[in-house]
């Protein structure tokens, strides 16, 4: 909400104040033309109407602090919120809107509930198929008792995303990933307690927090010693979305790359968790990427770059994809790449990214699902335009089989093929 207040008018007139303001002005017109004194008198109360709504209210801006959050499982989604007026003002002057962000269905009518101190509101959703999308702030309004007049109400609004993905990625951090790290060993852990494994007592150093400090072995040598942890780290991984437009046209482009943007942020969030560096390319015309890096500084960055992720106008040569991930990351990282493979030079994009040293892993979000609850279901012919839509299909799949491994995702609510490939380090590639 604090972003509107610079692009909304401090007062907007409702459509009942424009109606009564032009009847005022044709009402007066008439009683000056026709010399009638009734519409005069008719006309100045319906002018001044609108205009003394205007002058009617709060004088300075109204303010309003918004407190939400997103809960539900799987599908289920509910968005709770409240909005607390400040200074405090009369609940029944303010107008809430709220709806769904795109690629939810309602579950439920909105929800508001209003007391004299604050607005609650609750919105009831369902999400289709696994997704990340950013909620719109509620439109909160001060509207005079005639309902002429409406004040945006601004205030702090915390973002709100809502994430759904495979319940499998949950612990899909825990997998141990082939090593890619220049010397493979131990190395120091940024995790603190029980899960690091201890590995000794040093000198303590002035940045060490009081928890890492061993208070017993201090006491006994005359001088602060701190407890060293150290933890076995693994392999990196770096996720490649190809958002580059293909013939299966826009909409569909656009629901499948949301497909792979969820999927990607459940992999990311997952390894992070478990301490792993993760990296992150978008390519469509060009690349744009997200070093490899870990803590919750990096996913947030990952998390705002794939909300950012559109489909590209331009498709760009898998050459190019290539050779700029080899400039932004080292080779032989742990590659997954997200695409439906419809593009007609797939294939191309696999090869080229196994000669510069990134042999991927793809995860292929199927168009199949989706196709067939659009026309070609009431088709008589509707039987074998799927049948030869997946024998094409399977075809693709089979081409890019011959540089890399393929999980077919068509059931979108699971990912155990993945899990199970990448649990299986010998399955992921061929021998050339």
């Amino acid at each position: 909400m604090s972003g509107r207040a610079a692009d909304e008018p401090p007062v907007r007139w409702r459509a009942l104040a424009f109606l009564l303001f032009s009847s005022g002005i044709a009402s007066i017109a008439a009683g000056v033309l026709l010399t009638a004194p009734a519409l005069l008198f008719l006309g100045l109360p319906l002018l001044f109407g609108p205009i003394a709504a205007t002058l009617y209210g709060p004088r300075s801006v109204p303010r309003a602090r918004l407190e939400w959050r997103s809960e539900g499982t799987g599908a289920t989604v509910d968005i709770l919120g409240r909005f607390v007026p400040e200074p405090p003002t009369r609940t029944a002057d303010l107008d809430l809107e709220c709806s769904l962000p795109s690629g939810l269905s309602e579950r439920a009518p909105p929800r508001i509930e209003r007391t004299p101190e604050e607005i609650r509101f609750a919105l009831s959703g369902r999400a289709p198929h696994p997704l990340v999308v950013p909620v719109p702030p509620p439109r909160l309004a001060w509207s005079d008792p005639a309902g002429l007049v409406a004040r945006p109400v601004h205030g702090p609004s915390p973002p709100l995303v809502v994430e759904r993905y495979p319940p499998e990625l949950w612990h899909l951090g825990a997998v141990r990933l082939e090593r890619t790290i220049p010397w493979p060993g131990e190395t120091p852990s940024r995790r603190l307690g029980a899960s690091g494994e201890f590995a000794g007592i040093r000198e303590a150093r002035p940045t060490d927090p009081a928890r890492r400090i061993n208070w017993r072995a201090s006491a006994r040598a005359g001088r602060l010693l701190a407890n060293e942890y150290e933890l076995d780290r693994t392999g990196d991984v770096l996720l490649l979305l190809d958002a580059r437009p293909t013939p299966l046209g826009r909409a569909l482009d656009t629901h499948l790359l949301a497909l792979s943007v969820a999927a990607a942020e459940g992999i990311a969030q997952s390894f992070l968790r478990e301490k792993a560096r993760v990296g992150l390319g978008v390519f469509g015309e060009f690349l744009d990427a997200v070093p490899l890096a870990g803590g919750r500084r990096q996913a947030l960055r990952i998390r705002q770059t794939l909300v950012r992720a559109r489909v590209a106008e331009v498709a760009g040569i898998p050459e190019r994809c290539a050779v700029s991930l080899g400039r932004q990351f080292p080779p032989g990282v742990t590659t997954v790449l997200f695409s439906s493979l419809a593009v007609e030079d797939a294939d191309a994009l696999v090869a080229h990214l196994g000669r510069r040293g990134f042999p991927a892993l793809v995860l292929s979000p199927s168009p199949l699902p989706l196709q067939d609850g659009t026309g070609t279901a009431s088709r008589p012919d509707a039987e074998l335009v799927r049948r030869l839509a997946r024998l094409e299909r399977r075809e693709r799949l089979a081409r890019i089989w011959a540089f890399a491994p393929v999980v077919d995702w068509e059931e979108f609510w699971s990912l155990s093929g993945l899990v199970a490939l990448l649990r299986r380090p010998v399955r992921r590639g061929r021998p050339r």
